[in-house]
């Protein structure tokens, strides 16, 4: 019988794929034939006329655009961030002169200034300018953040400050693919650099030499007011602090100037060197200020800034800075009213929500600061007669694809853990890492935040050489976001593998899987990265220490993240563990394995000293444990407490009451096998597992949450076993904090016998 939820669920996937039907620019594979614009920064010194020409006739064709986009908006109230969008173009121009997207790739931290990224791929023929001003904002292939299109960035943006760190990691990765001719640029602007994202991003691509580059839009004006009103800080020192070499240029709206400075960060990326190119702004390096008459003069407006300086009563002979980074540049008016801002003189205005609203769109766009010049019509008419370039865009591989697939001949040569002992299940994860990383040293990555004698990375570790392996001692918040972006600088399969306790993930570590709600497939589809995140010292199961096992909602968290999962591992002792090992590194996707730290027995197959598992097997989301005959009920063991499951029902069956004990290791398990399971048993199940499972005020949560549902769908009666209190436990051994929390066998069989 199909539920009201599976119809909404089967509504709702309709849906999906008619939005991503009747979206341009989304799908497996698609094909652009692009404006030729590849400068060789290693051969070429300095832009040519004829270059300077090109790139400002495109700067202003893009600029039209974006202000034609958010003029649309306009026309049913909207808003967007147009004025940096505008800042961005001539910089993010001078980025697509070189990126390829195999060796040299880019992203965008400061990733609302959309409309300006959009439009430059509409002026190199990505996309068709008419489809931004008509779709930007409105729909799923042209969103109001950064997403990926043909010829952008895979990394889509969210919150400030996460992207730095993200564009390290995928400049690590390119590094070991490519080599010394690896680069990652990342535009950022004037405020996500303080996150603390963002300053150990910093830290980390120093500290592991990555060839990136960051180019900072230092436009002056933040959300509420200008940056000097809200942090009045200067970034240089900061992130120089952190190893990052300032490159210092008056402006980014200079081509001249940006070719060179884009030329010595490139020379430093090759030299393993990250860097940031900084604008000062003003007249030059030397001189900050300058007469606004001067500033005017040199864009040709002399009379447009007479006419408005004269309007707020402001002389041409005064003194201002010039932002380095011009927001709403070419945006004459809203360009004046953001320079006044920042050099408080009345008329000033912030445009970083960039609406259009009451303006005259026609007006605006003919400005002088739009129209094109003789020689830039002539370069850009010329542009135009060149063959196109051919560019080939390609989806991600779908969650489940091959990836990193040990034959069973190398599997069946592993040792694992034999029965009659306890043993942690960090010993069978241990093996398997190890495995992968001597199988595949140029394929396996790993991230440790100082853990790795606990979480059991070593061994893996020390299979790999520097360009596989990343300490960055306890940025665990940092280590998740490189982990993204190493998983984005390869459609090629890999093991990208982040380990700590789980305590962390639930905490400062999150930002890594939140990353995920917002990284868009070119198909259309929010997914998880091809990354596994290792939960370790799940659950109340964790000896005499609170804090580092403190992972009392680990369930809860990953079913959370479920919709982007390829799967989800909770094994149950340490030959199980190896298996889920062996497992997620065979599929694409972004999976979560959950490891408890204490000792666990090894399972054994019911009435023998066979192990439940071994080496070879292939991984089944249920394991049948104990099978007794007569059984109209049955426990469901999620993780540690499969053990105790097991000897309750052979006891049970001593008294005369027969259960069978199932091992759930994992999720999603196929709607018609867990419901084909349930019907098994009509005197009901009870679950039993190591997190918290809710109460009466909150419901049910966690795996606990599924199988109430699974069971009224079977029409079973149902009760769950878990942590219900957290508020208190004792400091002791596994076994008496078990008891503290009623995680027995005792509870266990006056559960089953509850069921009637």
């Amino acid at each position: 019988m199909k539920s009201e939820l599976d119809r909404q669920h089967r509504e709702q996937a309709s849906r999906n794929r008619d939005l991503i039907e009747r979206s341009p620019y989304l799908g497996e594979v698609l094909h652009s034939d692009v404006l030729p614009l590849q400068w060789n920064l290693r051969e070429e010194a300095s832009l040519s006329s004829h270059q300077v020409n090109l790139i400002h006739a495109l700067e202003k064709e893009a600029a039209a655009t974006a202000i034609k986009a958010v003029g649309a908006l306009s026309k049913i109230n909207e808003v967007d961030h147009l004025g940096g969008g505008l800042d961005l173009i001539p910089p993010l121009l001078m980025t697509m002169s070189q990126v390829d997207h195999e060796q040299v790739d880019y992203t965008i931290e400061n990733a609302h200034t959309s409309v300006g990224y959009y439009s430059v791929l509409a002026a190199l023929g990505y996309i068709k300018p008419e489809d931004v001003v008509d779709l930007f904002r409105r729909s799923l292939s042209i969103a109001g953040h950064v997403s990926w299109l043909p010829g952008g960035t895979q990394l889509s943006g969210g919150r400030l400050g996460v992207m730095i760190p993200t564009a390290v990691g995928q400049a690590l990765g390119r590094r070991a693919r490519h080599g010394r001719d690896a680069w990652v640029i990342c535009h950022c602007g004037d405020a996500g650099w303080i996150s603390g994202q963002a300053l150990n991003g910093f830290n980390v691509a120093n500290l592991h030499r990555a060839p990136i580059t960051f180019v900072m839009h230092r436009n002056g004006i933040q959300l509420s007011g200008s940056t000097r009103s809200i942090l009045d800080k200067d970034p240089r020192p900061m992130i120089s602090a952190m190893g990052i070499e300032i490159l210092e240029i008056p402006s980014l709206q200079d081509a001249r100037k940006l070719f060179k400075a884009y030329r010595a960060a490139r020379a430093l990326a090759d030299e393993g060197k990250p860097a940031l190119i900084f604008p000062t702004g003003g007249k030059s390096l030397r001189q900050p200020t300058m007469p606004l008459g001067d500033f005017a003069e040199g864009l040709g407006i002399t009379a447009e800034v007479e006419a408005f300086a004269g309007k707020h009563g402001v002389p041409l002979s005064q003194e201002i800075w010039v932002p380095g980074a011009l927001m709403s540049y070419r945006d004459l008016e809203a360009m004046l009213e953001c320079l006044f801002l920042v050099n408080e003189l009345p008329g000033g205005k912030g445009h970083h929500d960039g609406h259009l609203k009451g303006r005259d769109l026609d007006q605006i766009l003919a400005n002088p600061m739009l129209k094109l010049s003789g020689p830039e019509k002539f370069a850009l008419n010329k542009a135009r007669k060149l063959p196109r370039t051919q560019v080939k865009t390609t989806a991600r591989p779908r969650p489940g694809a091959a990836n990193l697939v040990l034959d069973d001949a190398a599997v069946a040569a592993v040792t694992l853990p034999a029965p009659g002992k306890s043993v942690s299940p960090r010993a069978g994860i241990e093996a398997a890492y190890a495995l992968l990383a001597r199988t595949f040293p140029q394929d396996v990555f790993i991230i440790d935040c100082d853990l790795g004698p606990s979480t059991k990375v070593d061994a893996a570790k020390a299979c790999l050489d520097d360009q596989h392996r990343f300490e960055i001692s306890i940025e665990e918040q940092v280590a998740t976001m490189l982990a993204n972006g190493l998983a984005m600088s390869s459609p090629q399969p890999a093991l990208v593998l982040f380990a700590t306790f789980a305590a962390f993930f639930e905490g400062i570590a999150r930002e890594g899987f939140e990353m995920w709600r917002y990284q868009r497939n070119l198909n259309g589809v929010n997914e998880g990265l091809n990354v596994t995140f290792h939960l370790s010292h799940v659950g109340s199961f964790t000896g005499r220490d609170h804090f580092s096992g403190w992972a009392l909602d680990w369930t809860s968290l990953a079913v959370g993240y479920l919709p982007y999962l390829h799967r989800f591992y909770a094994p149950a002792d340490a030959r199980a563990a190896f298996i889920a090992g062996r497992d997620l590194a065979a599929h694409y996707g972004a999976h979560i394995i959950a490891i408890p730290r204490d000792n666990l027995p090894i399972l054994t197959r019911q009435g023998s000293q066979e192990p439940l598992w071994n080496a070879t097997d292939a991984w089944q989301p249920l394991t049948p444990y104990r099978t007794q005959p007569g059984a109209n009920k049955a426990i469901l063991a999620m993780g540690a407490p499969a053990s105790l499951a097991g000897d309750t029902s052979d006891q049970l069956a001593q008294e005369g009451l027969p259960v069978d004990v199932h091992i759930l290791n994992g999720l999603p398990v196929p709607d018609q096998e867990i419901q084909a399971l349930l019907r098994n048993y009509p005197g009901g199940v009870v679950s039993i597992e190591d997190s918290l499972i809710g109460n009466a005020e909150s419901g049910l949560r966690g795996v606990a949450a599924y199988l109430a549902y699974q069971s009224a769908q079977a029409g079973i009666p149902y009760t769950p076993i878990g942590i219900t209190d957290p508020k208190v436990a004792p400091s002791s051994g596994p076994e008496e904090v078990w008891e503290h929390f009623g995680l027995t066998a005792n509870h266990l069989s006056k559960a089953i016998r509850a069921l009637g």
